[in-house]
């Protein structure tokens, strides 16, 4: 039997004047340096954890293929996030195309590992910033931002001015870089990143990148420094900290444990963790390697109920308390 979530009724966790945390930056100039620094960045690039030095003010493209401007997938209010994120008229998404990890499983390959949509500029950004605050969603959600931080701040910069009064989510892979996110500090109200994976061999198997566990970790103790535990409105919709993901995936229930007991000592008892149960085979998962046999047989499966529960226990057993209440009801 699941603990039940107190989060909705716990006076600790509620924000009732809330104002976004950009406020006040572009009248006291910090706004525009943050702009004039974030564009720094990508001069010798250094946004996320590849490190590629290419100068991509000049359009020059490595690792995520992405050069001077974001590239735009889709922009909607999304309305299959968590229920605090998309409430009753949803999470203003804006993904972001060329993901700057290789996850051999992803089930969104397709904007992941490929130019899907076009370039969109900071003005053309802050547009759609604006629109879908319009139409009334609660937040805007940028989906897969770790190569585009800067190109986000620089977006930001260009929609604050103009009365963008949401709040912003940074809903990420984890595999960010420690001077991006500082970037971000008084822009972003809500993180929301992932937690992949607990041991290096594993995300270089699955992921191309052997120093995720490192960073990730790195990058999620900087956004609790930056927002803490993650808080409501009365409104029950959030409105400021940090909400971490975990996808449940076959045969890896001791890394599910070792996340959890980190989150729990090294963050905070009160993170509000989301562990989800719909991971399947995707992508390269399954193809045929040379010798005729799968490529990753060992996650091409779904996971067992068993170990679902199991990684809901871990994560108790660590103690943590907040859960998603959507996914702990598939239990």
């Amino acid at each position: 039997m699941l603990r039940r979530n107190h989060t909705a009724t716990d006076q600790r966790f509620i924000i009732k004047d809330w104002r976004p945390a950009y406020t006040g930056l572009a009248e006291s100039g910090e706004l525009a340096r943050r702009v004039e620094a974030a564009l720094k960045e990508l001069e010798d690039c250094t946004a996320c954890p590849r490190n590629c030095h290419v100068n991509r003010l000049a359009d020059e493209r490595k690792a995520c293929y992405t050069g001077r401007h974001a590239i735009v997938a889709s922009v909607f209010p999304h309305f299959g996030e968590e229920d605090c994120l998309r409430g009753r008229r949803g999470s203003g998404t804006i993904f972001f195309s060329m993901c700057n990890l290789r996850c051999v499983f992803c089930q969104n390959w397709d904007i992941s590992q490929q130019r899907a949509g076009r370039e969109y500029d900071a003005d053309a950004l802050a547009d759609h910033m604006l629109e879908l605050q319009r139409v009334g969603c609660h937040n805007i959600n940028f989906v897969t931002p770790e190569h585009v931080a800067p190109q986000v701040v620089e977006a930001l910069g260009a929609a604050i001015p103009r009365g963008l009064e949401l709040p912003v989510v940074y809903n990420t892979s984890a595999y960010d870089a420690l001077s991006s996110l500082q970037l971000m500090e008084g822009l972003v109200d809500i993180y929301m990143p992932d937690f992949k994976f607990w041991e290096p061999d594993t995300a270089k198997r699955l992921a191309k990148a052997k120093d995720y566990p490192e960073r990730a970790r790195e990058a999620i103790k900087e956004m609790h420094r930056q927002v803490g535990p993650l808080r409501f409105g009365p409104d029950g919709v959030a409105r400021r900290g940090v909400l971490v993901r975990h996808l449940v995936m076959p045969g890896q229930t001791e890394e599910a444990a070792a996340i959890f007991r980190w989150l729990a000592e090294e963050v905070s008892p009160d993170t509000f963790v989301n562990i989800m149960p719909q991971y399947r085979p995707a992508h390269h998962v399954g193809e045929k390697d040379r010798r005729g046999g799968r490529r990753h047989a060992a996650v091409d499966r779904t996971p067992q109920r068993a170990e679902f529960e199991q990684a809901y226990q871990a994560a108790r057993d660590a103690g943590l308390w907040r859960f998603d209440e959507r996914a702990a009801r598939s239990l």
